[in-house]
């Protein structure tokens, strides 16, 4: 059974695994798109500080990008920050950074901030961030320096130098927040909002 009953393409304005994943789980049939905007250009042009208003902005961003070539459809932008404190992080450009924000992560508290918007025809018709609370456990620079071995390269695809679905699991020693969330999709109020839409069959 489809459950899509829009009448242009549902598209993802990202190349995002996890987030392809999530949607296609959930049995909708969209398009991905990448969204080719500079990130940390607008991050850094919008002097704001706040890691959610981030988020939001720059899943504002990546939908709005994509929808100026779909005309009609709803375009899902979505983006993530990770926040210890008042300090972001980015994703890490190698092992080295990567190991650094470990160090850092190692035995703390940090927050994952998770939005999701949706625009259509250039005007924003949902927006939502929700939040994860992840505290890694402490580690020893040979148990940073075991996983990094472990998980390779996929450590500079992920902001933390993680990815939760994967070996990054064995960093936490607890995690407060749901699953969709700390994947970067706040899957449950996304749906809520197609469903007031009549836009999913269920």
């Amino acid at each position: 059974m489809a459950l899509w009953r829009g009448t242009s393409p549902l598209i993802l304005a990202s190349q995002s695994s996890a987030r392809k994943v999530l949607l296609a789980n959930a049995g909708l049939a969209f398009e991905a798109v990448t969204a080719d905007i500079d990130e940390r250009g607008i991050q850094t042009g919008s002097n704001l500080s706040d890691p959610r208003e981030i988020a939001l902005l720059l899943a504002r961003e990546k939908a709005k990008a994509v929808s100026a070539d779909r005309p009609g459809s709803y375009v899902i932008g979505a983006d993530q920050t990770l926040a210890l404190g008042s300090r972001l992080f980015n994703k890490p450009a190698g092992r080295p950074q990567a190991l650094a924000q470990l160090r850092d992560l190692a035995g703390n508290s940090h927050e994952l901030n998770s939005a999701v918007a949706v625009v259509r025809d250039g005007k924003i018709v949902f927006e939502d961030v929700s939040v994860a609370r992840m505290t890694m456990r402490p580690m020893s620079e040979a148990e940073l320096s075991a996983y990094l071995d472990a998980a390779g390269d996929a450590v500079t695809r992920s902001v933390g130098a993680y990815q939760l679905e994967g070996l990054g699991i064995h960093l936490f020693e607890r995690i407060e927040g749901d699953h969709f969330t700390i994947l970067g999709l706040p899957l449950l109020p996304l749906l809520a909002f197609l469903r007031s839409e009549q836009l999913i069959a269920v």
